[in-house]
C-alpha cells in the first residue's frame, strides 16, 4: 500500500480499498508469523457486532455498575474465571481487563509501588522490556538478576542481591514464559529467598502473559492458599489470540489502595487507563465461554505436542533446537538470511525461537524445516549450538509459600 493512498491531506481516499489491502497483508504473512505469540484457532465472529458502537468500560468493574453502553458484567465475569483458575481467594480478589500485558505489569507494579514506596524491585535480564519501563515511569529503584542459560531466573544471584539490602523492602517481578524461550521462574524459590533474607515487606508479581493460563490449567501456577504471590498479569491477545491487544491484572484486594472518586464520571477512578475498551472484555468472555476449561486444556496440550514434534523435526536435519518441557516456545539455532527473510521468527544473536501457538499447524513447521533442510543441502553450514541442560517444572510453583 502506498502512502499517496492513505494520505489524509488527499481529496479523495478509498477507505474499502485501504481495508482490503491490510487484510490482504496480513493474511498473505501470516503462514509464516510464527515467531511471536498469538493463537488464531478462536472463532470471534459472535463479538463483531458489538464493534459497531462505543462500549466504554469506565471505572472500576467491581463497584460501578451503572451506566449502560459498556460490558462490565462481562468483564466480571471474566476476572472471575481467571481469579478462580489462579486460585485466588474469594473475599480477597480484585482485578479488571486491560490494554495488554503491560497495563496489567503497570497496575501491579503501581500498587506494589504504593504499598512499598522504599522498595528495590529485583527482575530478570530476561524479563520484558515492559518491566524497566515501567519501573522509569514509577520512579522505583531497582536491580537486575541474572539468569541461567535456559533463562530462569538465577536465584542465588537473587538472594545476593537482596541480601545486600535486606533493610529495604522487597518487589520481586517472576516471570511465567521469558520472552526468549518461554522459562518460568519459581515463586516459591523467590518467596523462599525473601523470607531467608528477613525482608517482611515484600510483594511478589508474576509477569505471566503468554504462559499463565496454561500453567494455571495445569494446576502449576496458583495464587491459593500458602502462595507467596501477590499479583499476576496474563495477556488475552496471545493464548486467546483475541484481535485486538488486551489482557487481565488480578491482585489481592487487601494490598491495594481505594480508588478514588470521579464525580463526573460518577465511578471510582481504580484501573490506569480510564476508560477502557468493553469489546476487549467481549472478546475474553467470548473466548472463555466457547472452550472452557477443559476446552483450553486440550488446546494447550496441541500445542505443546506440536512444539515437540518442531523439535524432532528439526533434530532429524541436525539443526540445532530444544524448548522446555511446557512451553510452546521452540528454541533454534538462528537461521540463514535466506530463511529469515521469508520466516518472521524472533532472533536474539545465535539464538532465534518459533512459538507453536494454538492454531499453527504441522503443515507450517514442515514447511519451515524444508526450508532450513535445503539451506543446509546448499552449502550453508549448521550452526554447532550446545543445547542447554534440561530443566523441570516445579509441580506447584506459588503454591506452597515456603
Amino acid at each position: 500500500m502506498t502512502a499517496a493512498a492513505v494520505d489524509l491531506r488527499s481529496g479523495t481516499i478509498n477507505v474499502g480499498a485501504v481495508v482490503r489491502a491490510l487484510l490482504d497483508h496480513a493474511s498473505d504473512g501470516q503462514p509464516t508469523a510464527i515467531g511471536f505469540p498469538g493463537a488464531v484457532d478462536i472463532d470471534y465472529t459472535p463479538v463483531l457486532p458489538l464493534f459497531g458502537r462505543l462500549f466504554n468500560n469506565v471505572g472500576d468493574p467491581q463497584s460501578d455498575p451503572g451506566g449502560t453502553a459498556h460490558t462490565k458484567v462481562l468483564e466480571r465475569a471474566v476476572v472471575d474465571w481467571c481469579a478462580d483458575l489462579f486460585a485466588l481467594p474469594d473475599d480477597d480478589r480484585w482485578g479488571y481487563v486491560t490494554a495488554g500485558g503491560t497495563e496489567g505489569n503497570l497496575a501491579a507494579l503501581h500498587a506494589a509501588h504504593r504499598r512499598h514506596p522504599n522498595a528495590v524491585v529485583y527482575y530478570s535480564r530476561a524479563a520484558h522490556y515492559s518491566i524497566g519501563k515501567i519501573l522509569d515511569i514509577i520512579g522505583a529503584s531497582s536491580e537486575i538478576v541474572d539468569v541461567d542459560e535456559r533463562g530462569e531466573m538465577d536465584y542465588q544471584h537473587l538472594a545476593a542481591l537482596v541480601g545486600w539490602r535486606r533493610h529495604r523492602p522487597a518487589v520481586v517481578v517472576a516471570t511465567a514464559g521469558t520472552t526468549m524461550t518461554e522459562a518460568v521462574d519459581d515463586p516459591d524459590r523467590v518467596d523462599a529467598v525473601l523470607r531467608e533474607a528477613g525482608v517482611d515487606r515484600r510483594h511478589v508479581h508474576v509477569d505471566a502473559a503468554l504462559a499463565g493460563i496454561p500453567l494455571a490449567l495445569d494446576g502449576v501456577l496458583t495464587l491459593g492458599p500458602g502462595s507467596g504471590v501477590d499479583s499476576i498479569a496474563v495477556s488475552g491477545h496471545k493464548f486467546f489470540g483475541t484481535p485486538i491487544p488486551c489482557g487481565v491484572v488480578l491482585m489481592r484486594d487487601s494490598i491495594r489502595r481505594p480508588g478514588r472518586h470521579v464525580a463526573y464520571t460518577a465511578t471510582l477512578d481504580t484501573t490506569v487507563s480510564g476508560s477502557r475498551c468493553g469489546q476487549a472484555a467481549a472478546l475474553l468472555w467470548c473466548a472463555i465461554a466457547a472452550h472452557g476449561r477443559d476446552g483450553h486444556r486440550a488446546r494447550t496440550a496441541r500445542a505443546r505436542d506440536l512444539a515437540a514434534y518442531a523439535v524432532d523435526q528439526l533434530a532429524a536435519i541436525g539443526w540445532p533446537a530444544w524448548r522446555h518441557p511446557h512451553a510452546f516456545t521452540v528454541v533454534l539455532a538462528t537461521p540463514p538470511a535466506a530463511v529469515t527473510r521469508k520466516w518472521l521468527l524472533a532472533t536474539d544473536g545465535s539464538w532465534s525461537h518459533t512459538i507453536c501457538m494454538p492454531g499453527v499447524t504441522r503443515g507450517q513447521i514442515d514447511a519451515l524445516v524444508t526450508d532450513l533442510d535445503t539451506a543446509r543441502r546448499n552449502g550453508v553450514p549448521v550452526p554447532q549450538q550446545r543445547r542447554p541442560p534440561q530443566t523441570v517444572l516445579p509441580q506447584h510453583a506459588g503454591a506452597s509459600g515456603s
